[in-house]
């Protein structure tokens, strides 16, 4: 790696930090069902009394669908025949319905096992296709939804295996926010459209507030964002030792991503390392600047191992045109390759002019380290101002990160190089000029 006048140090507030204690993870579950109780999503029990460690059963699960879908009126007008004949009468129109929408599908063609305990893949399967996510047209597969949904931030955490209540609420208060595929509104969107009368709700839940707080952003974006595994080498690819880790972030559904030059500069093969521990190389590099220290690569969408996936969470790019000193600003990274984090500060200096970059930089106060190069300087409505890239090595909270205008202004349809090339591109350019210099 070329050496810099600029270093990273200061360690960044972990996103986890420790485990959350069981009191914790309950008291997240209580605020779930509240929440989904004050939507009229569930029915809401005066006590308070949930039930949350209970099973979850694919009955409830179904019910919980529909409602979220904003649909129980149509459920109740709807005469198809499902033809499953354990359906029990209170969950009846709603399961009939799911299953008429395709959205769910029984365990058997006569058979629902509305008192089965939903499974983790089976719930985000029933979700995935009512957002409008298709199974069968390849966008996931039924034993790794729950998976996927983690991978576009469908889900904030890891589910599996069995259900219980209050991860079922938890994670459908976490879909609320999200957008159904074809991105013409989120789930609390549309149900607020369909039902008026959870207007007021949800602005109440600040569901509809378009400014996220820190938990919020990391909640929502954090899937988009990833480690760069990079080899410089092709023994270091043989023995699967990266000669260094740095951070990245999806700027499309396809596998488009923004990090630093410098995080791929000399590296020969490279993979993205997404929060659900799943690894995509990095298959072109579409567009770079030395310079002003950019890179925007093509990652594949068939993990190392060999499995295709349907799409990645992204994010989408402001730039720093509206960007003020003061205005309150996010980071997500890889600090130090140690797992995914998130920080906050402020803009201190949105045009600083910093030796060695030939655009002036986005000073900040919001944490970041060694690892966290290339990874997303959002604003607080989740948008991408700039990409982290170091901080001033004499001084306090003085993060430096590059606009990511020149990204946006960028012809990124080209087939571009893939990172040996760019090696050999930049080694050639290096040499021509000691060429010149000896003249």
């Amino acid at each position: 790696m070329r050496k810099r006048i600029l270093s990273l140090f200061c360690a960044l507030v972990l996103l986890a930090g420790a485990l959350p204690s069981a009191a914790a993870l309950q008291g997240e579950a209580a605020r779930a069902a509240d929440a989904l109780a004050t939507l009229g999503l569930i029915e809401s029990v005066p006590s308070g009394e949930y039930g949350l460690n209970k099973p979850a059963t694919r009955a409830q699960a179904a019910v919980l669908l529909v409602a979220l879908a904003g649909a129980r009126q149509e459920a109740g007008e709807d005469a198809w025949i499902s033809g499953f004949v354990d359906v029990p009468a209170w969950a009846r129109a709603e399961i009939t319905y799911a299953a008429h929408k395709g959205w769910t599908s029984g365990a058997a063609p006569t058979e629902f096992k509305p008192d089965s305990t939903v499974t983790a893949n089976a719930w985000f399967t029933f979700l995935l296709r009512m957002l409008g996510y298709s199974d069968k047209a390849g966008d996931f597969t039924v034993g790794g939804a729950a998976l996927f949904a983690q991978q576009i931030g469908l889900a904030a955490r890891a589910y599996s295996g069995g259900l219980n209540r209050g991860q079922l609420y938890q994670s459908a208060v976490d879909a609320l926010t999200f957008p159904y595929k074809d991105g013409a509104a989120t789930v609390i969107g549309r149900l607020v459209e369909r039902t008026p009368g959870v207007r007021a709700a949800a602005n109440a839940l600040g569901l509809m507030d378009t400014a996220l707080t820190a938990r919020q952003a990391a909640d929502r974006l954090t899937a988009a964002v990833f480690r760069i595994d990079l080899y410089e080498k092709r023994k270091h690819v043989d023995k699967g030792t990266p000669t260094s880790t740095a951070s990245g972030f999806f700027i499309s559904a396809d596998g488009l991503a923004v990090t630093n030059y410098h995080s791929i500069e000399d590296g020969i093969h490279g993979v993205a390392v997404l929060s659900n521990g799943e690894g995509f190389p990095i298959e072109r590099v579409v567009y770079y600047d030395p310079d002003i220290d950019i890179a925007v690569v093509k990652v594949s969408q068939t993990t190392t191992g060999g499995k295709a996936t349907g799409a990645f969470k992204y994010l989408e790019m402001a730039g720093i045109g509206e960007v003020r000193p003061g205005d309150k600003v996010y980071t997500l990274g890889n600090p130090l390759g140690g797992g995914l984090a998130v920080s906050e500060g402020v803009v201190s200096a949105t045009g600083r002019e910093v030796p060695g970059y030939a655009w002036p930089c986005v000073m900040n106060t919001a944490d970041i380290s060694k690892g966290s190069s290339g990874g997303a300087l959002m604003n607080v409505y989740g948008q991408v101002i700039a990409v982290t890239t170091g901080a001033f090595s004499q001084g306090n909270s003085m993060y430096l990160a590059v606009p990511v205008d020149p990204v946006m202004e960028a012809d990124l349809t080209g087939k571009g190089w893939t990172l040996e090339e760019v090696v050999k591109i930049e080694r050639a350019k290096v040499e021509k000029a000691r060429a010149e210099a000896d003249k």
